[in-house]
């Protein structure tokens, strides 16, 4: 497990990280979410050693990093995919590594050939990588000691379609050998189909930690669209029957409080056509918006 406990960053006046605490357990992927800005980084690095905490521990598996000799056997991570020397191949890179970890040589093709970095592309310079060639870089360096827990910051940065279906297999993969899988992210639509637990920060502070489903459902209640040439007629019975009705349009309805079941019903009931019957689901990236909406440092005007 990984485990934060009233952690705390202080960089002279500013507090980057305010008495966070929260776990992520093995067997699932947890996503790591807030805006820019938020701590997550210098949380992430804290917990790696490379940052020293103001106060509180941040550890895995009851140990700090740094007290652990070979620590790629027991933690791998990802930070940021371009640190990392230009002038050496892929291959060499995960040597230099392996050595200095007691891994296996065998061990780095068998790390190349998963992050699908073989042939040509294992013998080549970083500095000539595509970022998201030194993204996969980034990852099977992280894999090379088979460590039970992993972090990544911003892993799909740079990835292409198919490397983005790739990580979210290799993260589900992992989890479901029973890994503990940390992944901050940005991508919201990603964070939906990969994680199945979420701790949300902002401003260093936590803001929620728990379910995927359940932090969605914190989000602005479900609304089905309504369109009908019979919509303000329809919108008198939906408020009748205790609905919330705005009218979008002449034509169109988002309704609360009423199931696209129920609508469906009344329409039929009172002979309304609908030409349109949209329920809309709670989303995570709506959930993420309204709660971390107090914790957005730098906030974009509004479109014209």
């Amino acid at each position: 497990m990984i485990e934060v406990e009233q952690l705390t960053k202080r960089y002279g006046p500013t507090t980057a990280v305010r008495d966070l605490s929260f776990t992520v357990r093995p067997g699932r992927v947890t996503g790591f979410l807030g805006p820019n800005g938020a701590g997550k980084t210098t949380t992430l690095r804290m917990l790696l050693g490379l940052v020293e905490p103001s106060g509180g521990t941040a550890t895995v598996d009851g140990r700090g990093f740094r007290e652990r000799p070979r620590g790629l056997r027991h933690v791998g991570a990802l930070l940021d995919a371009l640190d990392v020397h230009g002038g050496r191949s892929a291959r060499a890179h995960l040597h230099a590594l392996a050595r200095s970890n007691r891994i296996p040589k065998g061990r780095v093709d068998e790390v190349l050939a998963e992050v699908g970095l073989t042939g040509s592309a294992a013998r080549r310079r970083i500095g000539t990588f595509s970022l998201g060639m030194k993204q996969r870089l980034g990852i099977g360096a992280a894999l090379l000691g088979n460590p039970p827990v992993l972090m990544f910051d911003e892993p799909l940065n740079g990835l292409d379609p198919e490397g983005v279906l790739w990580v979210r297999d290799l993260f589900r993969s992992l989890a479901r050998e029973g890994r503990t899988v940390f992944v901050s992210s940005h991508l919201m639509s990603e964070m939906e189909h990969t994680a199945d637990e979420l701790v949300v920060i902002g401003r260093g502070e936590l803001i929620a930690a728990e379910s995927l489903a359940g932090f969605a459902a914190r989000g602005t209640a479900p609304t089905v669209t309504v369109r009908s040439p019979d919509a303000g007629r329809l919108a008198a019975v939906l408020t009748a029957q205790g609905a919330a009705v705005t009218p979008d349009d002449e034509e169109t309805l988002r309704v609360r409080g009423a199931s696209a079941v129920r609508i469906g019903e009344l329409a039929h009931e009172h002979r309304f056509l609908l030409w349109e019957l949209s329920p809309q689901t709670a989303s995570l990236e709506t959930a993420f918006m309204e709660l971390t909406a107090d914790s957005v440092e730098y906030a974009a005007g509004e479109t014209r």
